[in-house]
């Protein structure tokens, strides 16, 4: 996955000699991470794959939690990625509401197919032993924003009301990053990979369901 960011588009060691070690160690931190979660990610094995010494690694980087940091960055670069690749991918929709809607799947869908596609960096991007945890996500573009983005616009369309906002966004968050691990190191993970596609459409189904509900509530 590294070869589709910026960082990764050379090599750690091409990097290095191109006179960017910074970017080299990231780089290396995101092919760690992506192998092997967030206990992977360590100076002197970043080092190594950059074809450096760690001590040159500890000029870029004061310590181990400033690097996994980066690689948390990275990840989570990585899943708003995905996430907004859903997006892009819907087809033009005129009716407002069922637009709103099909956004909101897509943006959980893109959730879940991360997790499920990338398990060492979605592991890293929820790491909470590093420098700066980073609770918004990173930005307007990252994926807890986009999921915020998705709950105003359908507070304004009517599905939900503003005074059960902040209970939807921990709701929705709960539904998608609950069935990622459950499929990752819960008992959905020995399914089949037709099944588990099935339980992700089942879920995102009654996901969306909800919000009609919810709305003909009201």
């Amino acid at each position: 996955m590294c070869t589709a960011v910026n960082i990764c588009q050379m090599s750690s060691r091409d990097a290095y000699h191109h006179g960017d070690l910074r970017n080299a160690l990231i780089a290396a931190a995101a092919e760690l991470a992506e192998q092997g979660g967030p206990g992977a990610v360590t100076i002197r094995a970043a080092a190594r794959i950059a074809g450096v010494t760690p001590t040159a690694a500890y000029r870029h980087f004061s310590g181990h939690e400033a690097l996994l940091a980066a690689a948390k960055a990275h990840s989570l670069d990585q899943m708003g990625e995905a996430m907004r690749k859903r997006l892009a991918a819907l087809p033009p929709e005129p009716d407002e509401a069922k637009a709103a809607m099909a956004r909101m799947e897509a943006i959980g869908r893109g959730y879940v197919d991360f997790a499920l596609s990338e398990p060492g960096l979605f592991r890293t991007a929820f790491v909470l032993d590093v420098d700066k945890p980073a609770p918004d996500f990173r930005g307007s573009d990252g994926p807890h924003e986009m999921l915020v983005k998705g709950i105003d616009e359908l507070i304004r369309l009517g599905f939900v009301g503003e005074e059960y906002r902040v209970g939807s966004e921990v709701a929705s968050w709960s539904l998608v990053h609950g069935l990622s691990l459950l499929m990752l190191e819960g008992p959905l993970a020995r399914l089949p990979k037709e099944e588990r596609q099935a339980v992700v459409d089942q879920t995102m189904n009654a996901f969306v369901r909800t919000f009609w509900v919810a709305r003909s509530a009201t």
